[in-house]
């Protein structure tokens, strides 16, 4: 078996996803509209129905966002200085001279060339001129020889300052560190001698690693804010099983947001089967776990065919379910839809012709067999939903669809999990409505998807989902669409408000240019986002 430090070190590559900060923050307190309701896409303005007034024209005046503090990231904690005067153009040709080669030696009088301490400082990095310490470090293999400067190391780190000058110091000319990564000890020394972070999505782990075996605390933080802002469902998972390593509550938790609304697309990423057997069964206990349990099953079987190529075992059914061990039975099987059962996992082969037979009973008969498997349903999320409208109305003259789109903006203060929107029916009794729902940021789409809904003739919402949660971004203005068939005798609301508290959340809302059917900030469509927090 590939030992669990190996594998917890494993560094792999991450997708950074930096929101855009919306800028001409707004003050704070909530607007409403003005008006009572917008004006229907394409319908005359007569009276009638139970508005009984007659509309204002659609507004589209851009409000500004408003936003609390933004969380400072590693870039912003540790900003790279620019030196004033004309040495700073020699200073960054020695940090890249100095990563590739330390053999450099500085022209004479080179002291004259920088103002500061920490520029003078920033030669020496990764450069053999007046080192007194070396370090040959990775793996057998795959080592590097690194200069160093006891002093230096001394003053940016308490660990190197007991390897040099405490009580048990022992004078060695090399030492040896074959547990740390090369780039990610040259990222550590850039750090404690150029007092810059440089910070890479393939090395970032390894260098928090480095950071905290070397109490390097601002590096570590830093560390942790890039991997939570490339946080995504693709690598929530491997994240998850680092940020337990590495003892980080605040990333931890924020994993397991990921992961507890974007269940799906985290269990079938690439990631998830990388993690470890420990990280694998907290997982697979996680009641707010936010997927079918079908999709859990196949994930599981996934981890467990990858565990047995790591244990240089052959990919049989048996082996398969060795390696998951007691693992198996935190899938709850029992709370599978009948026929994800049937066609799923009673012929998958990993289950005993008796656990078969007895699940199969358990759906079945009124007196149900005991069972090794957890037969309760996953609590999963409870979804927020934002109402943007004071109030509805209708026209006697229908709100007009034809094929054009109503659409607003929006943003929040916190990272959240759009599912879908709310959506109004029918004003004239039950009808079917098509929507073909959309969310874009700067005109990319994240997310959509085609379906239909019932309307029952009440001035209700009906709610229409998204195949998987999108995640969104605080202080970042995100765009919902949707083009809706139906009958044209519909709700619509009025009286909008341009900010709305859902619970912890603050929604902000303007609107949107790709609005070609009426609907604005004070009126239309698009009454409700829904969502997980």
């Amino acid at each position: 078996m590939v030992d669990d430090k190996e594998k917890n070190m494993k560094c792999l590559t991450f997708f950074l996803m930096l929101p855009e900060t919306v800028k001409n923050r707004s003050k704070k307190g909530s607007k409403k509209a003005s008006s009572s309701s917008s004006g229907s896409g394409g319908g005359s303005s007569s009276s009638g129905g139970s508005s009984g007034s007659k509309l204002s024209p659609v507004c589209y005046e851009i409000i500004t966002l408003k936003t609390k503090k933004k969380k400072k990231m590693a870039a912003d904690i540790f900003p790279r200085k620019k030196p004033a005067s004309s040495s700073s153009t020699t200073v960054q040709q020695h940090h890249q001279h100095n990563l590739c080669n330390n053999n450099l030696i500085p022209a004479p009088n080179w002291q004259g060339l920088y103002p500061t301490i920490r520029e003078r400082n920033a030669v020496m990095f990764n450069n053999d001129l007046m080192a007194d310490v070396h370090f040959v470090v990775g793996p057998p293999g795959g080592t590097q020889r690194l200069p160093g400067h006891k002093y230096v190391l001394a003053v940016g780190s308490s660990v190197f300052h007991a390897m040099f000058y405490g009580e048990l110091a022992e004078d060695k000319d090399e030492i040896r560190i074959p547990d740390v990564e090369p780039a990610a000890f040259l990222a550590m020394l850039k750090y404690i001698y150029c007092d810059e972070i440089d910070l890479a999505a393939d090395t970032v782990l390894a260098t928090l690693y480095a950071a905290k075996k070397y109490i390097v605390p601002h590096l570590a933080r830093a560390c942790v804010n890039f991997l939570e802002t490339s946080l995504s469902a693709k690598n929530a998972c491997v994240l998850l099983s680092q940020s337990c390593l590495f003892e980080e509550p605040d990333l931890t938790q924020r994993c397991w947001e990921v992961i507890d609304a974007q269940a799906e697309l985290a269990l079938k990423s690439e990631g998830f089967c990388d993690i470890d057997f420990q990280t694998l069964e907290s997982i697979l206990r996680r009641e707010t776990l936010n997927a079918k349990e079908i999709v859990v099953f196949e994930a599981a079987l996934n981890w467990a065919e990858v565990e047995c190529q790591r244990q240089d075992l052959a990919l049989s059914i048996e082996n398969k379910r060795k390696v998951l061990g007691k693992a198996l039975y935190l899938i709850r099987i029992p709370t599978m839809a009948l026929d994800d059962f049937a066609n799923g996992a009673a012929q998958s082969g990993v289950l005993t012709l008796n656990e078969t037979n007895d699940i199969f009973l358990w759906y079945t008969a009124s007196k149900k067999p005991e069972l090794q498997f957890v037969s309760k349903a996953r609590k999963g999320l409870v979804p927020q939903r934002c109402h943007r409208f004071q109030s509805c109305a209708y026209r006697s003259n229908q709100w007009r669809y034809r094929g054009r789109c109503d659409s607003i903006q929006f943003a929040v203060d916190k990272r959240v999990f759009i599912a879908g929107f709310g959506l109004y029916g029918s004003s004239c009794g039950s009808a079917e409505y098509s929507a073909k729902i959309e969310l874009k940021r700067q005109g990319v789409v994240l997310g959509q998807n085609l379906s239909k809904y019932f309307s029952d003739g009440s001035s209700n919402t009906f709610p229409v989902w998204f195949e998987y949660p999108v995640q969104i971004e605080p202080d970042t203005f995100y765009t919902a669409s949707v083009v809706l068939d139906g009958n044209e005798l519909s709700y619509f609301g009025q009286e909008g408000m341009t900010e709305v508290q859902c619970g912890k959340v603050t929604v902000q809302f303007q609107c949107s240019s790709d609005s070609t059917n009426g609907t604005g900030v004070q009126g239309g469509q698009i009454p409700e986002l829904i969502f997980y927090a």
